[in-house]
């Protein structure tokens, strides 16, 4: 198993810095999850969980050896729910392209009811209070300043109802994903997760690029089965 030893540990070197192949290849699939979403296409959720299982391992630094020497426990935790959350969207995206065939985009986008809307922001504000105490109390033994549980926890649950949002085909992730990058870009460089912070900065265009042709898509395309949306809620 040295072989697989070698490549869990292969590392890229730039100047003094020294980066894992492993998050320079798992940013790759969670960018390429990103451009299939964009699109719609059912492919984009396991291709996701893919990088989403190697990141964990990059992140989760108290494990599995990194150079950063630093743990990530948000980050690290939201690759779990990441999995978890995408194992859904990737059942209820499929279920949407039987109805359609399989050219068709899985999902017509829409926007999240008031209801819908009122229910994520409350929920992310309960996380958010919740999620930096708890990275916080299992961060005790790292000095860190507070302020750095705030961010990893607005990134963790702003992660986990994006994931959901685009899941259920809401204009609104796309958003919200806006609003985890201003936060999440800042601190990964501060972390030295370099390629991450950077991927995410890539995201932002992405990001911005994606609502447009969400936005378009649920302005112009007809809902052909809005009753299986109700049926796999």
């Amino acid at each position: 198993m040295n072989w697989l030893e070698r490549l869990f540990e292969a590392q890229l070197t730039i100047g003094s810095s020294h980066i894992l192949w492993r998050e320079v290849v798992g940013n790759a699939f969670g960018f390429a999850s990103a451009i299939g979403g964009m699109r719609r296409r059912v492919w984009a959720w396991p291709v996701g969980i893919i990088g989403n299982a190697l990141l964990f391992t990059v992140f989760f630094g108290v494990a599995f050896s990194n150079p950063q020497h630093q743990t990530l426990y948000g980050q690290a935790g939201r690759q779990v729910f990441f999995i978890l959350t995408s194992v859904y969207g990737w059942w209820r995206w499929q279920e949407h392209r039987k109805a359609r065939g399989a050219d068709s985009p899985a999902i017509t986008p829409r926007w999240a009811t008031v209801r819908e809307r009122t229910a994520y922001v409350g929920v992310w504000a309960a996380g958010l209070v919740i999620g930096q105490w708890v990275f916080a109390t299992i961060g005790a033994g790292w000095p860190a300043p507070r302020w750095y549980f705030w961010c990893d926890a607005w990134i963790f649950v702003g992660s986990m109802l994006a994931t959901y949002a685009m899941a259920r085909g809401w204009n609104d992730f796309w958003l919200m994903w806006i609003a985890v990058d201003l936060v999440g870009v800042p601190l990964l460089w501060h972390s030295k997760f370099y390629p991450s912070a950077v991927l995410y900065a890539v995201y932002g265009a992405l990001v911005l690029y994606g609502f447009t042709v969400w936005l378009k898509a649920s302005r112009v395309e007809a809902d052909p089965d809005r009753e299986l949306t109700e049926a796999v809620r």
